[in-house]
């Protein structure tokens, strides 16, 4: 038994003493991509509704910080059309935060088919980008967007200036624009925004200040959470946060981005692009995911990441967490605790399941140790 599930089965037998009500959490949750939205999903329904609080862990404030360096498909040409930043990953929070996510959410994932110049546009994308040029703001856009969808949080881009992604590869070619720097297929050595003097909003510096958890991910590495902490002053913000920072691994590798990475390798250099601030914990999957899949992943070069993964056994209770697990990733003289959970939902693809996802974030936020206690930020470096 897993040690969430092993969590879950104790609770159903503890005490009422033990069920009462925790205090609310405000959480940052920091990413981009099809991932952050799929955490979101699971993290809204624990936010309190119009005073409503249940048992267990609730959640007091949503924030999420979303990247905006996607330069391909509809937002790629948007983004180029309109001078505006890109919609797409915001257009994903906003239907996985919103109240229904049927009707509205299916109008605003609709994409025009046909031959036409709306062909490959989504509704919500071609309604951000009216809403931006009636307004002249594309925040203002996001907030009226959020209105219309009653969405349980806030959204904010993690800069609104204008910025591109542009990678060094391993061989020391440089690959300029999001869209590209997968299709490159060389192993990044580090990536930066251009122009590097882009600012966060001073909300996103709030939100950051006052949250009592962080996340960052799940999502691609290197083109949907590090960009987020490339903007002038975000990893500062979150070294200088009491809040516990908490990485969701990834699934799957990702072609042409993270081949061949183990899940050590993807700490590592989330750390070096964090620094100064650390993490507190990592939480990995070590569900099945079927054969079928893995086959037809392996086609595409990608491979599983499992809590079986390049993760060293200690003995000893963990530094940071106070969390039942006995496997912890090791920099320097430091101990990061591994989390492990069944978090697979298998459809056509492979992705986190998102109400699995958002307990187990919770439940390592309810069982952290007072920030008082917890180990200083530290510069880390893999061994």
């Amino acid at each position: 038994m897993d040690w969430f599930a092993a969590r879950m089965a104790a609770a159903t037998t503890s005490s009422s003493a033990s069920r009462q009500f925790q205090s609310p959490v405000k959480c940052v949750a920091i990413g981009g991509g099809t991932g952050l939205a799929t955490l979101l999903r699971g993290l809204k329904r624990h936010v309190i509704d119009d005073g409503i609080r249940l048992p267990g862990q609730c959640i007091e404030s949503l924030t999420a910080v979303v990247t905006v360096t996607d330069d391909g498909g509809s937002s790629g040409r948007l983004r180029e059309e309109f001078q505006m930043l890109p919609p797409g990953d915001i257009r994903n929070c906003l239907v996985a935060l919103s109240e229904d996510e049927r009707l509205f959410a299916r109008l605003f994932q609709y994409r025009f088919p046909g031959q036409g110049s709306v062909r490959g546009h989504s509704f919500g994308n071609l309604f951000l980008a009216a809403l931006t040029g009636i307004t002249g703001d594309f925040v203002e856009a996001i907030r009226l967007c959020s209105e219309v969808l009653a969405i349980k949080g806030r959204i904010v881009p993690s800069t609104t200036a204008d910025v591109t992604l542009v990678a060094e590869l391993d061989d020391g070619f440089i690959v300029r624009g999001e869209s590209k720097i997968s299709a490159a297929g060389g192993r990044i050595q580090s990536v930066a925004l251009d122009p590097p003097d882009c600012n966060p909003l001073p909300e996103t510096l709030a939100s950051i200040a006052e949250a009592d958890l962080i996340t960052l991910g799940p999502g691609s590495l290197f083109t949907s959470v590090i960009p987020n902490l490339l903007v002038t002053g975000m990893t500062e913000a979150i070294a200088a946060s009491n809040a516990l920072k908490v990485y969701i691994c990834n699934l799957m590798t990702q072609p042409g981005e993270t081949t061949d990475f183990s899940i050590a390798d993807h700490v590592a250099t989330l750390l070096e692009a964090l620094a100064p601030a650390t993490l507190d914990a990592v939480i990995v999957n070590h569900g099945r995911i079927s054969a079928a899949a893995r086959a037809r992943y392996r086609l595409e070069g990608s491979r599983p990441l499992t809590g079986r993964s390049a993760i060293r056994r200690l003995n000893g209770p963990p530094p940071t967490a106070r969390v039942a697990a006995d496997k912890f990733l090791v920099f320097d003289r430091h101990r990061i605790p591994v989390v492990t959970a069944n978090l697979v939902e298998e459809t056509e693809v492979v992705r986190h399941a998102p109400d699995k996802l958002a307990r187990v974030v919770l439940e390592v936020y309810a069982r952290r140790l007072p920030s008082s206690q917890r180990k200083p930020n530290l510069r880390l470096v893999a061994r």
